[in-house]
């Protein structure tokens, strides 16, 4: 992987735990890089307010500091690289949001990540209308030239993936017989793990499938990072984040799909959900979002 060398204070500056863009951005400001950052000495450190001790502590870690050389290896080896904020190819749209990661480890095709994207959410326990209305919207929304953006999660999220990829009426929907045709959708896939493993591991085949085609794998966690239940919520804010608007297709009355729609609408993006079964649970969330003014839509062309 070209260059990836020449990031690896980059790197060592997201292995720092607890850290957080806020304070690294902090940071960033009185130093400039993230080199300046690695030679500095712990008493000016301390005198940084906001930073504490404990994170002084971690920042002069040897043992962190040894391992860049490590991940540096790996990344090279599988073609992981890491894009800061301060590169042209990172997401641009991203920067407008809160928190934004100061930096994002991404696998495959980073040229689509300024382009135009729509996300689609829902839940991961979700029945056959929303698997057909998962693939219905993002089959045409890629078709029409729209990249996908998602979490990889089982359900809504897998099905979305796989409708964006399938735009060659012979594959649809079958994965398994994807080809890089050059005719393919291309998709975004926002994790909540490091980038040295595949949660849940079965979507391995699928992941394969979106990098084959086009497609881009993003974590802001660093290689190790388990898919740990704090990490989606932080994921959530990527995925409205990266995205013109969000489609919500499927959500219970207390899914986590409703953190990503109050991400989208803290950050200014449009959100569009499909109508579902009244006598359906995973009805519940998306009926009432259509209660409180989101924008119903019952075929693809509304989205535009």
């Amino acid at each position: 992987m070209k260059n990836v060398e020449g990031k690896k204070y980059w790197i060592w500056l997201s292995l720092i735990p607890n850290l957080g863009s806020k304070r690294i951005q902090k940071l960033l400001e009185r130093y400039k890089t993230p080199e300046a950052i690695y030679q500095a000495k712990r008493e000016e450190l301390e005198m940084l307010k906001g930073i504490g001790e404990k994170t002084v502590t971690q920042i002069l870690d040897k043992r962190i500091r040894n391992s860049v050389e490590k991940h540096i290896e790996y990344m090279v080896r599988n073609n992981i690289d890491i894009i800061p904020m301060i590169d042209e190819q990172y997401p641009q749209i991203l920067k407008e949001i809160y928190d934004p990661p100061i930096s994002l480890y991404c696998k495959g095709n980073k040229e689509i990540l300024n382009q135009k994207s729509i996300g689609i959410v829902g839940c991961r326990e979700t029945s056959e209308y929303g698997k057909k209305a998962a693939k219905y919207f993002a089959y045409h929304l890629a078709k029409e030239g729209r990249h996908i953006v998602s979490g990889l999660a089982k359900g809504v999220d897998s099905y979305a993936h796989i409708g964006a990829i399938c735009v060659q009426e012979e594959c649809y929907p079958h994965v398994h017989n994807i080809k890089n045709c050059g005719k393919c959708g291309k998709t975004i896939a926002i994790v909540g793990n490091g980038l040295d493993m595949v949660y849940p591991k079965e979507n391995e085949r699928l992941e394969r499938k979106i990098i084959e085609t086009g497609g881009v794998i993003l974590s802001e966690y660093p290689l190790g990072t388990k898919p740990e239940k704090m990490n989606f919520p932080a994921r959530n804010r990527i995925i409205s984040g990266i995205s013109q608007g969000i489609l919500v297709v499927e959500a219970k009355e207390k899914s986590g799909t409703l953190i990503t729609v109050d991400f989208a609408l803290e950050q200014g993006r449009d959100v569009f959900v499909v109508p579902g079964n009244i006598n359906s649970i995973n009805s519940v969330g998306t009926n009432r979002l259509i209660q409180q003014g989101a924008k119903l839509v019952t075929n693809y062309r509304e989205i535009f």
